[in-house]
């Protein structure tokens, strides 16, 4: 008697648990805009990376600047830190993969590596003197060098009253020549965010 009712106890525990447990995951478009906190999220480092590279090719003489003095090649860029100075954790690398791949789809600039995958290279290269053919191992001393470096910073700034928020999203970056030190280009990008919970 005990353990039937104790089975029946647990089965209607365990049928309630079942039909409460409302989970659900459900595929979707990469593109589409998804805010469930408010925060800085994928939509955002995509939109602000596609607008700031515009403008950074688009603002200002820096470029045709660069080919009249360099018989016409196009400038070669890195993009160097984009410090993160939000009260938030921000991956800022998933914001400099966007900016490069904007780089790159653009056919305006070259861009090369930066960081632990230059080092990566490099590593790889040296390998290939001990262990390649010496018909197919890649030569040291054939990089390309960059001629500019894009830095810049995430900041926010957040206003809180009760249960309404404003969260200000300012994100600067700068291009600066590497030879000389001379900020060729600066912008921003600002985003305003209105959440109530």
């Amino acid at each position: 008697m005990k353990r039937t009712i104790l089975a029946a106890a647990l089965s209607m525990t365990l049928g309630l648990v079942g039909t409460s447990c409302k989970h659900k995951v459900e595929r979707v478009a990469i593109d589409e805009q998804i805010d469930l906190s408010g925060r800085w999220n994928d939509t955002d480092s995509r939109l602000v990376a596609e607008e700031m590279v515009g403008q950074i090719l688009g603002e200002g003489d820096w470029i045709s600047n660069h080919q009249r003095a360099h018989n016409g090649q196009k400038p070669v860029v890195i993009v160097g830190l984009i410090y993160n100075n939000t009260s938030e954790h921000i991956d800022a690398n998933t914001f400099i993969k966007d900016v490069e791949k904007a780089f790159v789809k653009s056919g305006k600039v070259r861009l090369v590596q930066a960081g632990e995958k230059r080092e990566e290279l490099r590593k790889e290269r040296a390998s290939q003197q001990d262990f390649a053919s010496s018909e197919t191992a890649k030569k040291w001393g054939k990089e390309l060098g960059a001629d500019y470096m894009l830095n810049g910073d995430i900041s926010s700034i957040t206003d809180q009253y009760k249960k309404e928020k404003v969260i200000y999203y300012q994100t600067s970056l700068e291009l600066s020549d590497l030879e000389t030190n001379e900020v060729v280009w600066i912008g921003d990008k600002k985003l305003k965010k209105y959440v109530v919970k």
